[in-house]
């Protein structure tokens, strides 16, 4: 059995990964992530996906490496991390009232036994209509500088989000169910006590 790592120092994925049960290191990647908005949504969170499992994977050949992307789409635009509180002023702002898309990109790889995958998933997600007050409140009660759209759908989401179509786990940063099916074709499982 390869040793598992998460290429990524995420708070979400790394909780995530822990809640589902798995064994697994921590090692971030450390790479600067493509943002190009003539990539299609699935297209880009993958090759950033790709770039950082590939990254992690060249320095621990042996090991089985997960690396992963999010990010959120309005209208077929990128939505990425906010550089500070007025974009992510706007960036919740437009998002009000509308339906936009999160798309994880996921990579596994592991060099020694010739392992390259990538898969994706979009969730559609729909905010409630806000003022501009709520937004500010929302946003007062969570760190948007570090999340793709400038929101957290785990901190405070029941102030924003309306409705969820999908993976729910791929909204917050890393699609569980679809992960938990790749790793189990490779021998690895969750080992969650019930």
């Amino acid at each position: 059995m390869h040793r598992l790592i998460l290429g990524s120092q995420s708070p979400r994925r790394v909780d995530l990964m822990r809640d589902a049960g798995y064994a697994y290191e921590v090692i971030p990647a450390g790479v600067e992530e493509a943002m190009d908005a003539s990539l299609r949504p699935p297209e880009l969170t993958c090759a950033n996906a790709a770039l950082k499992a590939k990254h992690v994977a060249a320095r621990y050949p042996d090991a089985f490496v997960i690396g992963a992307d999010t990010l959120v789409y309005l209208d077929g635009a990128p939505l990425g991390k906010p550089s500070d509180l007025e974009e992510a002023v706007r960036m919740v702002t437009s998002l009000a009232g509308r339906t936009h898309q999160v798309c994880s990109g996921v990579a596994m790889v592991c060099e020694a036994s010739g392992i390259d995958e990538t898969f994706h998933v979009i969730t559609n997600v729909t905010f409630k209509a806000l003022t501009d007050d709520e937004v500010r409140a929302y946003l007062a009660k969570i760190d948007p500088l570090d999340k793709a759209g400038g929101y957290a759908a785990q901190e405070h989401g029941n102030l924003v989000l309306q409705a969820v179509e999908g993976s729910w786990t791929n909204v917050v940063g890393l699609p569980m169910d679809e992960l938990g099916e790749h790793l189990a074709r490779h021998g690895f499982s969750a080992a969650v006590s019930e």
